[in-house]
């Protein structure tokens, strides 16, 4: 296919769940990941013993504004185009709203929001027409979110961010769009304690949380429907229903 789509944070969780999608309909892949090397090593292996694609892995910290340079010289390097981004790579904070640093919300809005924003400028050249650029929002930027103030508020700028690049993408002729998970089991939220999953469970009318795979689903479509542009696609199963 030689359709490359860049992912970052693509080598575990929710990321990783679209590059195993995206593989299994031939597209190229260039995931990145912060830290965790044997981590990625392992992702890029289990994604070319099962298709017959090209999976590169890349380190890039999504909290040093060194990593924009990185990526961008690499893509230059090695000549390639992209089809597609996906911004899925995100960062929290847990402190409580009385203790929370200004170092600490301001590392959650770079990696965020700010990040893909400047990425995007440097490497927005390196797209080819017709392709699309996909953030993961989350329902935490739509429904209040008590346990991460900085996160909550960073996603809501990034579905902002979604509904502004619209017109300037236009001269580009890309597309851009973003996915807002609700509670998906990812490594994650497989270690939260059962009374607390209970508890979420029963404000989803579907009763569960949402598999990987069919969040990756959603991922896959916004690359692929060439009408979709503008959209926060929310998937939560129908949370707070009741």
């Amino acid at each position: 296919m030689d359709k490359y789509v860049l992912i970052t944070g693509g080598t575990k969780g929710i990321g990783k769940a679209v590059a195993l999608c995206l593989a299994a309909s031939g597209y190229d892949l260039i995931l990145t990941y912060s830290s965790d090397t044997h981590t990625a090593e392992e992702t890029r292996r289990e994604l070319l013993q099962n298709n017959d694609v090209d999976v590169r892995i890349l380190k890039a910290d999504i909290t040093n504004i060194k990593s924009i340079s990185a990526i961008d010289a690499y893509l230059e390097e090695q000549s390639l185009e992209l089809f597609s981004v996906v911004f899925n790579a995100g960062l929290t904070c847990r402190e409580s709203f009385e203790q929370v640093s200004y170092a600490a919300w301001e590392e959650v809005f770079f990696a965020n929001v700010h990040f893909p924003v400047f990425l995007m400028q440097r490497i927005i050249t390196k797209m080819a027409k017709g392709g699309s650029v996909v953030f993961t929002g989350s329902l935490m930027g739509i429904e209040p979110h008590s346990v991460s103030l900085a996160y909550g508020v960073s996603k809501s700028a990034v579905h902002a961010l979604v509904k502004n690049m619209v017109k300037v993408f236009v001269p580009y002729e890309i597309r851009v769009n973003a996915v807002a998970p609700g509670f998906v089991d990812t490594e994650w939220q497989l270690t939260k304690p059962e009374e607390i999953r209970r508890n979420i469970e029963r404000k989803v009318s579907l009763g569960r949380f949402c598999k990987p795979e069919e969040l990756a689903e959603v991922y896959k479509m916004l690359i692929e429907n060439n009408y979709f542009n503008g959209e926060v696609v929310v998937v939560d199963g129908g949370y707070s229903y009741k």
